[in-house]
């Protein structure tokens, strides 16, 4: 029986498709343009940026001229570019600029889908900031289609690692910046720790297109980015905890994959309380007493590197150093670091240098920081899984734009083994078939150890002719990905989200020429040169797509069902023929975790030999629903931490924007005279309660605070033994001596001087006070959760406690401004103040705890002093401005080589 619902769609078409077809009589408009627009001279076609502006200025709005900007670009990209926008990426155009997903599959051209509603929005003057997840493609996108942009008299920023503020500042001035989402959050937070305007580099957030959408705002979204400051090294603590784990037998401790925690159990707690006290670590009796918090967290941490985290599969070690893999692309993240003193345990275990942990200065999760743009827009191939996530978090939409030419990929059903070893057998006996018939075969592997695995009982089996790309190689991945379509290719490659690289049957044509030309200046050397590469690269393809295309063959599946999609996306690009199958054990993780305990018992019931598969429809959608529960999960996580995360984000707006009213602000006297005033106010109500007789006062303690918050010796214990004295008068004397302090003060220093004081007091102190309450917040948070045991909602209890912090927060810098202010005194040339050091810019999962180190000055390790040389500052690592300078002339490194530096 069909449903109602069926036949709407049978005869109306889904929701999907009514969307997609809204825009045909947009797209007829901007073809009905396109004679008329080829005809004009290149120097008509790039005025007519000027006319759209004018039109904007005179009240016409970005969608009354989207059908003649859309042909501009469409015809300046013919010009420039080459290539000319087809029908289905002026559809993706339109929705990147309503301001939803657009899902095209690879190869479907979304670098320049992005181009058309970038033109647009940058007519308006106020920025539009393209997004991706590296540097490498920023700068590619950017120097690429900055010839575009600059035909039609638009400026191009891009913002990678490694710039300093002023070329920041120039990149985010263009009318169009390419950045990645770290740079950008990371300059965003370095704002807020300025001094000036004039030093932030940002000028607002108006309209973001996000590269990789999935990637950025659902896989990086549990990290929220960090900037950091050095605390004190414990590297003697994390050796002499790490020595304990080997001491301990397996039922000491309880190992739980799935969620991907470790704990002890009671033998095991009793054993270490006997070795910590025999080492002199255990304070009290017991483990849990409440002086024992951090050795607990070390221990756990401890036992977590041993037992939960693999060599070669979760990070390698690579140069002395614990480099991370990350789960979902296989790549190396060097610099990436597990937060919260697990990446010390694991430097600990692997008997590496350990590195100083870190203390907050400031944070923004992706979530909140993207939320702030006017108007947010993303593309990538894989969005549809995770549309539930972008409506609720976001309110983008997700909209999947038809291929230009129909998919021609076969994609299999999954093959199961019951063993690992069968399954990789099977692999490798695909492999050697389809290379034989010069089909291009890409292999996907789920981390380093399975591809080297692979690698390994390939060459066993005698087979040599392969590439192997996972995070130890990652250096030639773009070549090696972009000539995986070679007929009888073998590419065995870590999943391969995010790569960047078309896969393009018969070879990449510009990755050969840029690679092949390289040195060679003759013209017409160069041009034989590209003549011949283009002529053999043509006669690849057709010997590819007549072997039958990219075979894509995963070794296993993922936890997301987009990670997935994404390797069999490699496959069928652009209406080419192509193949995908699924090879899968009863071992791999995804079917040992949440897979049926039941399976194998029952597969040997049916019969199922060694070697033998299974193949049914059944299994794959057994599978998806396992996929669909961890995915729910996923999601359920990151939303919970969002929950938290928004009490923080707003009180940091709060925080932020009293910043930005401070550095504004051209006198400040106001706003101090307020907080002093709020100050007495407290005093004076604290120890004079409201209708209490005089003996009930605290005079006394009102003198001795008077004293310590305004630096005043009044006569307060006589004053409140005077006849008929009231609380109102107290009030008014002490407010009266206050501001005569204040106005001697002013008067001494002169008044430009006193507004400077004034806005340098004022934001040192709300910092300071600010990346306390940062710290506060976290321990608050990693001990709520026991409020449940209580029967009480532990994210109300946090939002209660949260706020009552934040009102601490705000009584504390009214009161140390206050006491700073009435103290301070004029000294001889002041120093500016200068934003606190900055160790590290962290990117920390809540998940999976990695946190990402980006330092920007590339003096990203802490060198001992005797490995020093004066001559060479390469060795001095991270100096502390207030140390003795390295080079030996005996004057503080911000008076020295420091001050070269800021210069």
């Amino acid at each position: 029986m069909v449903s109602f619902g069926g036949i709407a769609r049978k005869l109306f078409g889904s929701a999907n498709d009514r969307r997609v077809r809204s825009y045909s009589s947009r797209i007829q408009a901007i073809a009905a343009l396109e004679e008329k627009t080829k005809a004009l001279t290149d120097e008509q076609l790039s005025a007519k940026t000027v006319e759209f502006r004018q039109m904007l200025a005179d009240g016409k709005t970005l969608d009354d001229i989207l059908a003649p900007a859309f042909a501009v670009l469409r015809e300046a990209s013919r010009r420039v570019l080459g290539m000319r926008p087809f029908d289905v990426q002026l559809t993706g155009g339109m929705i990147l600029h309503d301001g939803d997903i657009a899902e095209m599959k690879t190869g479907e051209g979304k670098t320049l889908v992005g181009t058309l509603p970038v033109y647009l929005n940058a007519l308006s003057g106020k920025g539009v900031h393209v997004v991706t997840v590296n540097d490498y493609l920023a700068s590619r996108d950017a120097a690429t289609m900055a010839r575009l942009y600059s035909f039609l008299g638009l400026s191009t920023g891009v913002i990678v690692h490694g710039l300093d503020d002023e070329q920041r500042r120039e990149a985010y001035a263009c009318d169009i910046t390419y950045a990645t989402n770290n740079e950008l959050g990371f300059d965003y937070l370095r704002d807020n720790m300025k001094f000036e305007r004039g030093q932030m580099v940002q000028r607002g957030h108006n309209y973001a297109i996000v590269d990789e959408v999935d990637s950025i705002l659902v896989d990086e979204a549990r990290t929220p980015l960090i900037i950091s400051g050095p605390l004190d090294d414990r590297s003697d603590l994390y050796n002499t905890i790490d020595a304990f784990i080997p001491m301990l037998s397996p039922e000491d401790y309880e190992i739980d994959e799935k969620q991907r925690s470790a704990n002890f159990s009671e033998d095991g707690t009793e054993k270490l309380e006997n070795l910590l006290r025999q080492a002199g670590l255990l304070k009290g009796e017991s483990l849990y007493d409440v002086e024992n918090v951090a050795i607990v967290h070390h221990i756990n941490n401890a036992l977590k590197a041993h037992k939960l985290f693999t060599r070669d599969k979760d990070y390698i070690v690579r140069n002395g150093e614990i480099v991370i893999i990350d789960e979902f692309t296989g790549r190396m993240m060097p610099g990436r670091r597990f937060s919260e003193g697990q990446h010390q345990a694991l430097e600990a275990k692997e008997k590496v240098q350990i590195q100083p942990e870190n203390q907050t200065l400031s944070s923004i999760t992706f979530q909140n920081y993207f939320r702030m743009y006017t108007k947010l827009a993303g593309m990538t191939g894989t969005a549809s899984t995770e549309a539930e996530e972008f409506g609720n978090i976001y309110s983008l939409e997700v909209v999947e734009v038809p291929t230009n030419l129909p998919i021609q990929r076969i994609d299999e059903d999954d093959e199961v083994y019951r063993t690992g070893e069968e399954k990789f057998t099977a692999i490798i006996k695909e492999i050697q078939e389809s290379h034989k018939r010069g089909q291009p075969v890409l292999v996907g592997t789920t981390s380093i150890e399975k591809s080297e695995l692979l690698a390994t009982m390939l060459r066993n089996d005698g087979f040599e002719n392969f590439q192997v790309l996972n995070a130890r190689y990652h250096e030639q991945e773009a070549y090696i990905v972009s000539q995986a379509g070679v007929p009888g290719a073998v590419t065995i490659a870590t999943n391969m989200a995010g790569r960047g690289t078309d896969i393009q049957l018969g070879g990449n044509v510009d990755m050969r020429l840029e690679r092949e030309l390289e040195g060679i200046e003759d013209p017409a050397e160069r041009e034989a040169k590209e003549a011949a590469i283009r002529a053999e690269i043509k006669q690849l393809k057709a010997k590819a797509l007549e072997a039958g295309g990219l075979y894509v063959i995963a070794s296993e599946r993922h936890e997301s069902r987009r990670i997935d999609n994404q390797l069999r996306g490699r496959s069928g690009r652009q209406g080419d023929p192509g193949r995908s199958k699924f090879y899968l054990s009863l071992q791999d993780d995804l079917m040992r975790i949440f897979g049926s305990d039941r399976m194998d018992g029952m597969l040997q019931k049916l019969g199922l030999k060694e070697g033998e598969a299974i193949v049914h429809p059944w299994i794959n959608k057994a599978l998806e629903r396992a996929q669909k529960k961890v995915e729910a999960r996923n999601f359920d996580i990151r939303k919970n931490l969002l929950k938290y995360d928004d009490v923080t984000n707003d009180q940091r707006k709060v925080i932020f924007e009293q910043r930005l009213e401070v550095m504004d602000a051209e006198d400040l006297t106001e706003i101090v005279d307020d907080m002093r005033q709020d100050v007495i106010d407290a005093l004076v109500g604290k120890h004079i309660p409201e209708r209490a007789y005089a003996e009930q006062w605290d005079a006394a303690g009102l003198q001795s605070e008077v004293a310590r918050l305004l630096n005043l010796e009044l006569p307060i214990v006589e004053w409140a033994q005077e006849e008929g004295i009231g609380e109102e008068d107290l009030r008014e004397r002490i407010t009266e001596a206050a501001e005569k302090a204040n106005a001697e003060r002013t008067e001494r220093f002169g008044a430009e001087i006193m507004t400077y004081v004034q806005r340098s007091v004022t934001l040192q102190t709300l910092d300071h006070l600010w990346r306390e309450h940062i710290v506060n917040l976290d321990h608050l948070r990693s001990v709520v959760g026991f409020r449940g045991y209580a029967q009480r909602d532990p994210l109300q209890e946090y939002k209660a406690e949260a706020f009552e912090l934040f009102q601490a927060l705000l009584a504390n810098l009214r009161e140390a401004v206050t006491a700073q202010m009435m103290r301070v005194e004029l000294v001889q040339n002041p120093e500016p103040p200068q934003p606190p050091e900055v160790y590290g810019e962290h990117h920390i999962d809540a998940s999976t705890g990695w946190d990402e180190v980006a330092n920007r000055d590339g003096q990203d390790f802490i060198a001992a002093p005797e490995d020093r040389r004066p001559e060479d500052p390469s060795t001095w690592g991270k100096v502390g401005r207030n140390e003795n300078c390295p080079c030996g002339s005996g004057k503080k490194y911000k008076h020295c080589h420091g001050a070269f530096e800021n210069a």
